[in-house]
């Protein structure tokens, strides 16, 4: 077995098994091999932690990766097609015995021109940061003083944009930056040694953990069985009327919920406007805000968005998550995420949102898929 794919396994396993560096298959990690002619890279559609030496990756030739980058054809393509094209020829670079089908990871791009090990994570620590306004000013106090060269990269859509934003980013600076704080999507680090490079997460997460402020927690609520079974029931019903499948709905609540629902100034921080990838691939968006249970409010509310949402935050009740129970309780663990992310963010100058372009492509993307 390759060296670079042992390596590669044993990070993706290291860093995909932690809940609060990743959520679902987002995320990447990709080793160059010693001879620096390929790269072994994350599988599009894989979750970190499943990665095994028979599963869940690409071997890409390097040299391929890169000529793509720099095709003056393939960088006149058409915005809405050149993604499409992206991935084929991605695929087309692949040299191993992987079959059927499997694609590298879209940001194969951008791993192809940072160091030998590359660990791409969405971590809430980070994303309240990267998800806020005055995030940056933040992120550069944090790490003005420290060993840790950190890049700040400005927000940009997953796959093409986003490789040209990164190559921008580095070109300013005569060494490799070894931190890439992506704006509204995550963490990248990278560096010459495997151990170095898990490193680097674990204190980079670390140093971001010191910033945060600490949240108010509220004693939760004996809950009203009854108000709980009719906020079910109407949802459920609502949801059937709309899309026309019957849908399983879950009531959940903790302290990170209540504490979200006990702010002064909930209404301003939340919204319908997503602020990652995660949030609106797994969710749906943001979860539905309702100051109390209002069949006809939520009716108006689903109406006007583009995408039907997961979740439902009813006050003072809690959290509703249509789905049958594992993908409940997961959808309720990115929702809990991002109640998190926005209550931090608001600190930082308020909430930075995807804006409509990258909201749009998103879609565009998940339309592909199904």
């Amino acid at each position: 077995m390759d060296k670079a794919l042992a390596e590669l396994v044993k990070i993706s396993r290291a860093v995909g098994r932690d809940k609060t560096l990743v959520l679902g298959e987002f995320g990447n990690t990709s080793v160059k091999t010693e001879d620096g002619r390929y790269m072994y890279i994350k599988a599009s559609g894989t979750a970190l932690k499943d990665m095994s030496v028979k599963k869940g990756w690409r071997r890409l030739k390097l040299d391929s990766v890169r000529a793509i980058l720099t095709d003056k054809k393939f960088a006149k393509i058409d915005t809405d097609k050149k993604q499409d094209r992206l991935a084929k020829l991605l695929l087309s670079a692949c040299e191993d015995n992987v079959g059927g089908g499997v694609r590298p990871s879209v940001e194969s791009g951008f791993h192809s021109i940072l160091d030998k090990y590359v660990i791409h994570l969405h971590p809430a620590a980070a994303l309240a940061y990267l998800c806020a306004e005055n995030g940056r000013a933040e992120l550069e106090k944090l790490f003005r003083r420290g060993k840790i060269k950190a890049v700040w990269v400005p927000c940009a859509s997953p796959g093409c944009e986003l490789v040209e934003k990164i190559k921008e980013s580095i070109s300013r600076y005569d060494r490799l930056p070894q931190v890439l704080f992506l704006q509204n999507h995550g963490l990248v680090v990278t560096a010459d040694n495997m151990n170095t490079a898990l490193k680097l997460v674990r204190k980079t997460i670390s140093i971001c953990k010191a910033g945060l402020k600490q949240l108010r927690t509220v004693k939760i609520e004996k809950a009203d069985r009854r108000r709980i079974a009719e906020a079910v029931s109407g949802i459920r019903d609502v949801l059937s009327e709309i899309t026309g499948r019957d849908a399983a709905v879950r009531f959940f609540i903790d302290e990170t919920i209540a504490g979200f629902m006990a702010e002064k100034e909930t209404a301003k921080i939340y919204s319908q406007r997503a602020i990652t990838l995660d949030e609106l691939v797994y969710a749906g968006g943001p979860a539905v805000w309702l100051d109390r249970w209002d069949r006809q409010a939520l009716v108006s509310k689903l109406k006007r968005r583009v995408k039907m949402p997961s979740g439902f935050l009813i006050k003072p009740l809690g959290l509703f998550v249509a789905g049958d129970k594992e993908k409940a309780s997961f959808i309720k663990d990115v929702i809990c995420a991002h109640l998190f992310i926005r209550r931090q963010a608001a600190g930082f100058g308020g909430i930075h949102f995807l804006n409509k372009q990258q909201r749009e492509f998103i879609y565009r993307i998940e339309g592909q898929k199904q």
